[in-house]
């Protein structure tokens, strides 16, 4: 074979690498193409969906193009966090994780399908949403103390309504019962939405509840804020006591973060960093939040991920010490 030849073979050869990889490199910088799913473990309505579709908003305005939620509620969580866990690896799937929820879900449940830690990459935390305790409006008590007297007198009379079976909802009044020694029945539902008719009815005599969904019914005078379970109190609220305040010793504040399937290119995660860190540091979305309770902080996804675990660890021993054992 000539050395002609074999020359402008190479030269064909290579030219033809350099197209493959210059096509590459386009299909890369065109990321994303397509409308992205940011996925969730509840229905309408509640914190999570609040904060989802505010965030994907400024998200999709970043990116230009869609962000489509997509509510996935069930099995404290675990229903979502599975179809997560098993979309494809490939920047259009994301997941908005209640992280202290999920914490939770792993040590109350058997071994689920997917796991947070284990199968997801964080993308960035994004905020914290505490709960608050809400009872309704017609129910004779006005602090947490009277809370806990009506409840050991009329003890096994009353009930008290979650978000769902494994959610932060349900351990919080699950500690507080512990934490009290009074005897109130669990009534689980599919999240806030589906909850908050009936506790204002008066069929539940107390719920932990996210602030964005039960803050409407307490302007409008059906339900009443006894604590608040993050660590501090919020600024939203500064004259409600923490419920460590009140003589109940926990807290939760409750994280929340975007995260990606495990596997996804790290250049589309750089990407969604941008758009959610844009989306985060928004002026105008940070106190049209903040007034429905939610308090938005951008951490990056490698420091986001020991938060990840510091909440596993914390939430694994509480889960424990309750004594919550869910199927």
């Amino acid at each position: 074979m000539s050395r002609l030849l074999v020359r402008t073979r190479f030269l064909h050869r290579t030219g033809l690498a350099v197209l493959l990889a210059a096509a590459a490199l386009a299909a890369r910088a065109e990321y994303p193409d397509k409308p992205i799913a940011m996925m969730l473990s509840f229905p309408p309505a509640g914190a999570t969906d609040i904060l989802a579709r505010a965030i994907g908003q400024k998200m999709g305005e970043a990116l230009h193009q869609s962000v489509v939620i997509e509510n996935r509620p069930g099995a404290g969580g675990n229903i979502g966090l599975v179809a997560a866990a098993r979309a494809a690896p490939d920047g259009y799937t994301t997941y908005m994780a209640a992280v202290t929820n999920a914490a939770i879900a792993a040590a109350a449940y058997p071994p689920q399908a997917a796991h947070l830690q284990k199968d997801f990459v964080a993308v960035a935390g994004v905020a914290i949403v505490p709960h608050m305790l809400v009872v309704p409006a017609s129910l004779p008590v006005k602090d947490v103390t009277q809370l806990v007297a009506l409840l050991k007198t009329q003890a096994g009379k009353h009930n008290f309504a979650s978000q769902g079976a494994g959610t932060l909802s349900h351990l919080e009044s699950e500690v507080f019962k512990a934490t009290t020694g009074v005897q109130v029945t669990h009534i689980p539902y599919k999240g806030s939405s589906q909850a908050l008719p009936d506790l204002m009815a008066g069929s539940s005599s107390m719920m932990f509840d996210s602030i964005p969904a039960s803050m409407p019914h307490v302007k409008a005078g059906k339900l009443r804020i006894l604590a608040v379970a993050s660590s501090k109190r919020l600024g939203l609220l500064p004259e409600v006591p923490t419920i460590a305040e009140a003589g109940v010793n926990f807290s939760a504040d409750n994280h929340f973060a975007l995260m990606v399937p495990k596997g996804t290119p790290p250049q589309a995660i750089a990407v969604l960093d941008r758009a959610v860190r844009a989306a985060v540091e928004s002026t105008e979305l940070k106190q049209r939040l903040l007034e429905q309770g939610v308090e938005l902080r951008y951490t990056p996804g490698p420091a986001f991920a020991k938060v990840i675990d510091e909440e596993f660890g914390t939430w694994g021993k509480v889960v424990q010490q309750a004594k919550v054992r869910l199927q």
